[in-house]
Parts: C-alpha cells; structure tokens; sequence
C-alpha cells in the first residue's frame, strides 16, 4: 500500500500547527488545543484532522525540536579536555533549549516517560561517549554506572528547565548550575571539583 503525498494546502497547515505549538508550549506548557489552532490560524477541526489528541501534537512538536537540537550538538567541539567538554555540551544544550522554553515541561506533563526519554536518544548517546572517554581520562568517576551518569544529566537539564519556568532559577544562571552540578557528580571522588569559569577561561 502507498501513502499518497500531503496535498500542498494540508502541508501548509501542518507546518503551521507545527509552528504554532513550539510558539504557544513555549510560551504556556498547558496551552489548549483551543489556544494552538488559534495561533496557527485553523479550526479544531483542521487540527484533529492531523494530529488526533494534544499529546499526538505535543509528540510532533518535540521530535522536531529534538532533531533541531540534534543537528547543533552535532556540530559541537567535544575533544580535548573531558571537563571542558562536557560544559561545552550543556551550554549548548542549554542555548538550545532555550529556543523551546517551557516546551519541555509541556512534553514531561503531556507524554509518557518513556516516550520523552526515547526523543532524546542522540543526545544521551552524545552524553554517553564523552562520559565513557572521561573515565577513561581518568577525569570522571568510575564507581557509579555510566548509564546512570547520562540520566543524571539529563534529569539535572529538565531540572533547570523546569526550574526556570517556576521562577526558582535564572535563565542566564541555568547553563552554570547544569554544569557545576554534574561536575561534582562526575568528578572522581576525593579529586578537587573543577571550577566552570575556569574551564570556560581556555
């Protein structure tokens, strides 16, 4: 069986729901279906006629994101220093994701764990291989499981996000915070923590 292509005006409307949700999640991670066909300029009906509930869309919108976010980190430095590295990678993690606001917590409260945690598997690969080469430097620990260390970070980054939009946390101080957190977790033990600004210095 053949899928036959979107016509043009069905394409249009689907890249502006697209559109429209990054925008209005960003903005409120409990916008409305309502609120969404309103910004992208449809009916609900247009809407349901793409995406069949909120999560479905929410779903589109995050792994457009997630293949956005991708295609920066891929073009990210991560040589050298394993430290330095790795707060290359927030930063830019972080600036990325800064794009998308409150996208994140939209997508923690609309969809499954696991389906959020699959949306993110090329960057935790990424996280991965620089962990996986820092304890192998010698700079990272090597007594708690690697795995663990990657979920770390990526608990530690939706931390931030979602302290962010509650207010706890500044956006300009959210990049830092990642960081100095999983320095000191990653840090072998009874080794001195090394500064972000030093790091970044260089």
């Amino acid at each position: 069986m053949t899928t036959r292509p979107l016509r043009a005006d069905a394409r249009r409307n689907i890249d502006a729901i697209l559109e429209a949700a990054t925008a209005t999640l960003a903005r409120d991670p409990d916008a409305s279906v309502n609120d969404i066909a309103r910004a992208a300029g449809v009916g609900r009906v247009t809407l349901y006629g793409h995406f069949e509930n909120r999560a479905a869309l929410v779903s589109a919108v995050v792994e457009r994101a997630m293949a956005d976010v991708d295609a920066v980190l891929q073009a990210l430095d991560l040589s050298g220093d394993p430290a330095a590295a790795l707060v290359r990678l927030v930063d830019a993690t972080w600036a990325v994701t800064l794009r998308y606001g409150a996208l994140v917590v939209a997508a923690e409260r609309s969809l499954p764990a696991a389906e959020v945690a699959a949306a993110h598997g090329a960057p935790r690969e990424r996280a991965q291989w620089l962990i996986d080469r820092g304890r192998a430097e010698g700079r990272f620990r090597t007594d708690l499981p690697a795995s663990w260390l990657v979920t770390s970070l990526h608990t530690v980054t939706h931390a931030a996000a979602n302290s962010v939009y509650d207010g706890e946390l500044a956006t300009d101080a959210a990049a830092h915070a990642i960081a100095a957190t999983m320095l000191g977790l990653l840090t072998p033990p009874g080794e001195v923590v090394p500064d972000v600004a030093a790091l970044t210095a260089h």
